[in-house]
């Protein structure tokens, strides 16, 4: 694949943040749902994911190369991501809603961005910070996680957080 930061109209040095925002706009314009392309969509999400991941990549390798043993740094001691995560057989608002109930039951909701971002504080399976972003899929909706923690704790198993939100939504009364 060619440069992934291309494919999304960004630069090398682009953010986290901005990757997802692009690939956001670019899935308003691009997606099949939308009177685009589906290859172009699976090209932008493709991107979007290796994107992210050289973002990961090359901040734990700055952290790792410039840190000492003595420093103490007041931030999460790890993100984990995992996009895309699973797919919903609904559109985002209705996959949004859904999901707003299920965080009460697993956890709260610290900050949304409807239908396409929810900020949630989950307690179940494992105390953490987690984002779920939902991108318009043929008819459904995909849903990437993004899971963080305070200092000093761990970030739980992704799969295992992925298997709770996928348990409860089955549980979830769609009608």
């Amino acid at each position: 694949m060619s440069d992934p930061f291309a494919i999304l109209g960004l630069n090398d040095t682009a953010t986290a943040a901005a990757v997802r925002t692009a690939r956001r706009e670019l899935a308003k314009r691009h997606h099949p749902d939308a009177g685009g392309d589906a290859g172009m969509m699976r090209k932008i999400n493709q991107a979007a994911g290796e994107a992210l991941q050289a973002i990961a990549n090359s901040a734990s390798a700055a952290e790792s190369g410039s840190q000492s043993v003595s420093e103490f740094h007041d931030e999460p001691t790890g993100v984990s991501r995992d996009v895309p995560s699973f797919t919903v057989e609904a559109l985002p608002v209705e996959t949004f809603q859904a999901l707003l109930v299920v965080s009460n039951w697993i956890g709260e909701v610290l900050d949304d961005d409807p239908p396409y971002r929810l900020d949630t504080h989950l307690h179940e399976p494992a105390q953490c910070w987690c984002r779920l972003e939902l991108v318009p899929d043929a008819g459904a909706s995909t849903v990437s996680i993004t899971l963080a923690n305070e200092a000093g704790q761990l970030v739980p198993d992704i799969e295992q957080v992925r298997d709770t939100w996928i348990e409860q939504l089955n549980r979830y009364d769609w009608r």
